[in-house]
This record gives C-alpha cells, structure tokens and sequence, in this order.
C-alpha cells in the first residue's frame, strides 16, 4: 500500500511544483526559442474609440473617472464615452448630466452617451447594452475608481496596428489612498501573475485581461452571459476564440488605491475564483484543444491553481501516512508551513516579515479557493454580484 500512497504523494507535489513554477519556466523556455512578436505602432492618425463605464452608486467617482478621460493624450473627437448607470439610486446619473452639460459649451469635447437603466441587472446586461451604442473601432473597458496614466489609450490603441492582436490588457498599479504619490510595493503574488502574463503574451496570448483597464476590437466583441463574474477572463477568452492574441502591454497603465483591509481584499479574490469556476460551467469548451488552441494554457494558468488546494491536501494526508525518515521529514516541513501562517493570522505585527507574510497569503489564496467552491456549487455566485462594492 505504501507505494500507492507515495505515488499519491509525488503525483500532488509534482502537480503543485508545475501549476507556479514549472508552467512559467516553460513559457520562458518558449519566450526564447519561438517569440512571437508584437508589432506596437503610435499612431498620429488614431482610430475612434469608445470607452465603456458600468456604473451603480458611483457618485464618489463619477466626475473624476469622466474628467480624467477627457484628459487623455488622444483626440477628443475621436473618443466616445459611454456610461451605463446599472439601477443607480445615488446621485450618478444627475452628475453624468452636470458633466456633460458642462462639456457642451467647448470646442472639442467627446460625446458622451448616457444609459440610465432603471433596474440593476449586473455588469454583463450594462456592458452588453453599452456595446450596443459604441460606435467606435476599439472597445476600452475600464471601471469607475480606476484612474489612466495620460498616455493610456494610445499606448493601448497601439496596439492594434498589428492585426493579429484581438485583444490589449493595460497594467495596474497600486497607491496609498492616504497619498496619491507614493506607489505601494506589490505584493509578491501579483508580481508573480504579472510576469506570467508577460510571458503568456510573449508567446501567444494571455489567459484574460485587467477589468480596470483593456481593450478590444469591436467586431470581436461578442455578448457575455448576464451571470458572468469575470467579464475581463471571459471577453479576452472569446477574442482568442476568433483567432485573435490577448497580450500584455506595461506601458498603457491605470491606477488604483491598495485594499484598505485583508478582508476587501478576501472578498475580492474569492469573487474572482468564484468567477473561474463559474467559467467552467459557462465555457467547457475552453478546455477542448479542438475549440480553443490554448486548451492547455488555460488550464495550466487558471484551472490549475483552483485545484492546487486539493492537491497541497493530499499531499499533506499522503506524507502523513508515509513511513521513512524522508516522509516524516516532509509532514513536518508542512506542518510547520502551516503553523506559521496560523501565527501570522492572529498576530499581524508578523506580515511585517516578508517570508512570513508570503507563507500567510499563500495560504489565505488557497482557501479562497475552496471557499469560492464552496459559494458556487451552493448557488451563491450571485449574491456576491449583486454586493460587489
């Protein structure tokens, strides 16, 4: 029995070393003998472009996300806004009209298109019924809080003087909301995803986009579910579908402010891993390598780490029931990872220690896994919709 528990044992640790470290080693492998080429050209002869706000109880940010993308490097005349207000009850439709009153009386403005839906049917029916009034060439995505660097479109619209490029993820960077100037030093995990990306956008395409701030063909967009969580997984992923690279580009940036908490920062991860399973039942297709010549890609990146979680279990279960120095040797390196991160959860002055502090989050990442699970298969994927904040 003992050679099947250690089959076990191997078979989880292997899959669990390949899902974060062999994956990116093997995208890297293929970055330096077949990369594949971005074309990137600024333009001086822009294409139109429409820029694309869902909005629900925005009016904390509703004037300065519109002014900030009047300030864009890019031609007013040829960018129009559109903001859908998703069953607003606040002042964000009365502050969009101000705004574009306001703007009325200059020589150069954008248009800007506003669609007061009465009732709140989620980002996916406000973001398809936007799409429908975009007359623009490029479809950018972005979010309310969010602010572009100045340069952001173009950098973005760049982008597609290649034509093989269906879809431009742009980077986020984090400030301290106490003071706007001061970048905040990513965490080791988001540095981590983002090389990811770069190497997937190196190579191919990159498995989903940054929701604050990508964009698209608009003869690519194609409607998304009402129930989608993760719309900036699920439109770059149709893109792909068309034949189309999703790639990375660091030079078209957005920035945001850092979660204030662990726990907004809990709940927004576990709507995004909800999100990834939900993708699942939605798309099973994307795991077909006949539907989707990224089949692999796609799981390597995001199934994977959504069954990590099981694996460092039977990992942990298999070692345990394991004889041998060497086995009892690697239960107790275990559980002492997982002691160490139970210290760090009840004694915060702990997080301050940059080993400690990446013990703990990889530990909170993978139960947000389960518990993500756990809100889909009960149905609850909903609920954490309609109170994202």
């Amino acid at each position: 029995m003992d050679w099947l528990y250690a089959i076990g044992f191997w078979g989880c640790a292997c899959f669990v070393m390949y899902t974060y470290l062999g994956y990116p080693v093997y995208l890297w492998l293929v970055s330096r003998l077949y990369p594949q080429k971005i074309h990137k050209q600024l333009l001086e002869q822009v294409p139109a472009v429409s820029v694309v706000v869902a909005a629900k109880n925005e009016e904390a940010n509703i004037t300065a996300r519109l002014q900030n993308l009047c300030d864009q490097d890019y031609p007013l005349e040829q960018m129009q806004l559109i903001v859908v207000s998703d069953g607003s009850n606040d002042r964000t439709v009365e502050l969009l009209k101000d705004f574009r009153t306001q703007l009325a009386g200059k020589a150069l403005s954008p248009e800007i298109v506003i669609i007061e839906l009465p009732e709140s049917k989620g980002k996916p029916n406000a973001l398809n019924t936007a799409v429908q009034k975009a007359q623009g060439e490029i479809l950018v995505f972005t979010d309310c809080r969010q602010k572009f660097a100045t340069n952001a479109l173009r950098e973005l619209v760049a982008n597609f003087s290649d034509p093989t490029i269906g879809c431009v993820s742009g980077e986020l960077l984090f400030y301290q909301q106490t003071d706007p100037t001061l970048e905040v030093e990513m965490g080791a995990y988001w540095k981590y995803e983002k090389a990811v990306r770069k190497l997937e956008s190196a190579t191919g395409s990159v498995m989903g986009a940054t929701g604050a701030i990508y964009a698209i063909r608009k003869n690519l967009y194609n409607e998304i579910p009402a129930s989608t969580l993760i719309d900036d997984v699920l439109i770059p992923l149709q893109v792909v579908g068309h034949g189309k690279r999703v790639i990375f580009d660091s030079g078209a940036v957005a920035y945001d402010v850092v979660s204030q908490n662990i726990f907004q920062e809990w709940h927004r991860k576990v709507r995004t891993l909800t999100g990834n399973w939900q993708l699942l039942s939605l798309k099973p297709g994307l795991l077909n390598p006949w539907h989707n010549p990224f089949a692999a890609r796609f799981f390597w990146h995001k199934v994977a780490r959504l069954l990590v979680p099981f694996a460092l279990l039977g990992a942990l279960i298999f070692s345990m029931l394991l004889d041998g120095l060497v086995y009892n040797f690697i239960f107790f390196i275990q559980v002492l990872f997982y002691g160490i991160a139970g210290l760090v959860c009840f004694i915060p002055a702990f997080r301050d220690n940059a080993v400690l502090k990446i013990t703990y989050f990889f530990c909170v990442l993978n139960l947000a896994v389960m518990y993500a699970l756990y809100i889909w298969l009960s149905g609850g994927s909903k609920t954490i919709w309609k109170n994202k904040k």
